[in-house]
């Protein structure tokens, strides 16, 4: 097994998802692969924490009642003996059980939007050190964006837009595959004096266009935004009004 098909599979077999043969040669893949070991357990680690703080909410004491109430005004008959049947107070609680669903799923699709954006940074910021730890950072080393975008052909299911800056101040370096988000992405790399980008793009064809937002971790700024039904990461060790002037450029080229 490479490693990319173990990484395409990593999620599957950390949610045990996996059959017995898959995930034994997943396992015997990582006894031997240092660098998908550790990315193995960094996502373990994260799905752990994420499982360990999923809140738990119940539905408001009284909202039986006031549910209950409610119905009475609404219906205009005050008769207690009509809220006394079984049926009508079976309706409250089944009313007060829907209510606090909808309730606790709001919250928790907030909160589950706000970790996997978490998720997805560890998983970006981890990507762009493994780049330059493992002396891999370009599968493809040029400065000509004819020579890079071309690369891609064949090895994505999409063509990443592909700018050399180097007139801006953030020269072109070159390309690679990674491995964001459950999916291959292009990794566009730049550089700033001595500094690294690494630009990830991925299709999402159903995201509107977003702002630049900002995660700062483990030392490295992070850019995410959405343009013309794609998705964008910048990460890099640069400051962060430089990383923002990288940012611009690319949602602005011209």
């Amino acid at each position: 097994m490479s490693c990319q098909e173990a990484r395409e599979l990593l999620h599957g077999y950390i949610d045990g998802e996996l059959d017995l043969v898959r995930s034994l040669e997943i396992e015997r893949h990582l006894r031997g692969c240092a660098d998908c070991a550790e990315m193995e357990r960094m996502l373990s680690g994260m799905c752990s924490a994420i499982r360990g703080n999923v809140p738990y909410f119940k539905t408001p004491g009284g909202l039986e009642k006031r549910i209950t109430s409610g119905l009475r005004r609404a219906s205009g008959r005050q008769s207690p003996h009509l809220f006394n049947n079984p049926v009508w107070r079976w309706a409250g609680v089944a009313a007060a059980a829907l209510l606090g669903l909808f309730v606790g799923s709001a919250l928790w699709l907030g909160r589950s939007h706000s970790s996997e954006t978490d998720l997805l940074a560890a998983e970006a910021v981890a990507s762009h050190v493994r780049s330059l730890m493992a002396s891999h950072l370009t599968d493809v080393p040029s400065s000509d964006s004819h020579t890079v975008k071309p690369w891609f052909e064949g090895k994505l299911d999409f063509s990443p837009t592909v700018f050399d800056f180097s007139d801006r101040g953030f020269p072109l370096a070159g390309g690679r595959l990674d491995y964001l988000k459950g999916r291959r992405v292009a990794a566009l790399v730049y550089r700033r004096r001595k500094h690294v980008i690494n630009l990830f793009v991925w299709p999402d064809p159903d995201a509107a266009d977003s702002p630049v937002q900002a995660v700062a971790r483990q030392g490295y700024q992070e850019l995410h935004w959405t343009r013309h039904r794609a998705a964008y990461w910048a990460v890099s060790d640069l400051n962060a009004g430089e990383l923002r002037e990288f940012a611009a450029l690319v949602r602005n080229p011209g």
